[in-house]
């Protein structure tokens, strides 16, 4: 009997984790679904993987807790049997001007930099051993913000420019047997920016595709990463419409 191939997406209530577990499902994925608050969403999100040929397991976890989330990687491979493909894709961020230092409190950096950049290395941490038990990856979210020095704060884009070096640092160490690799989205139309239309607006003149991204924008190109190429790590994809060429 062919073993089932298994992943886990944090943060997939909603938006680009939404999208990522649903096309992983379409590949015959079993499929966790992570979130922190929205459990109502994750259901959905879950009853999508139902639909489309998967199995789900929702498990609520902060990614910022780190007992939280081996709990979560040993029940995925409790329920499902092992671990194939690790996505970090929980995030969060404050709006804070970039011009606006004494804006950027503790609090502010410890909420970003525990989410975005600990929850990050404490999904891989947990899941390594399992994703070298099978020669799986892992694919980080990251972000244009990254990269550029742009986006919502400077606490933000420095949680994300280290999400990049986290990847590259991780395939380094890890490879052969796991890859890692990031994908760096510019705007994203999910309810992240639901209020702040006026960034995505003044973005779109610089971009030569003249649109944001969708949520399947960015899906098809973590599937690339995760289940269509195997020669690919350490690698940081930027999916922005063509704005940082």
């Amino acid at each position: 009997m062919e073993q089932q191939r298994v992943a886990l997406v944090t943060g997939s209530a909603t938006g680009i984790g939404r999208s990522v577990a649903w096309r992983l499902a379409e590949r015959g994925f079993a499929v966790t679904v992570n979130y922190s608050r929205s459990e109502a969403e994750a259901e959905e999100t879950a009853e999508g993987v139902r639909s489309r040929g998967g199995r789900a397991l929702v498990v609520r976890a902060d990614v910022a807790d780190d007992s939280a989330v081996r709990a979560m990687v040993e029940r995925t491979v409790e329920t499902f049997g092992g671990l194939d493909i690790l996505v970090n894709n929980a995030g969060t961020t404050h709006f804070v001007p970039h011009t606006d230092l004494d804006g950027l409190t503790a609090q502010v950096w410890d909420d970003i930099l525990n989410v975005n950049l600990k929850g990050t290395f404490f999904g891989c941490r947990s899941a390594m051993p399992h994703l070298k038990a099978r020669k799986g990856n892992i694919v980080n979210i990251a972000s244009v913000a990254g990269v550029a020095g742009s986006g919502s704060s400077i606490a933000y884009a420095a949680s994300k420019g280290a999400v990049i070096t986290l990847t590259k640092s991780l395939a380094k160490a890890f490879a052969p047997e796991v890859r890692v690799n990031a994908v760096a989205p510019g705007p994203v139309q999910t309810r992240w920016l639901a209020d702040h239309q006026d960034m995505v607006e003044a973005a779109m003149p610089l971009t030569p595709l003249k649109r944001p991204a969708s949520p399947e924008d960015v899906a098809a190109v973590v599937l690339f990463l995760a289940d269509e190429t195997s020669l690919m790590t350490g690698q940081v994809l930027v999916v922005d419409g063509g704005r940082t060429i």
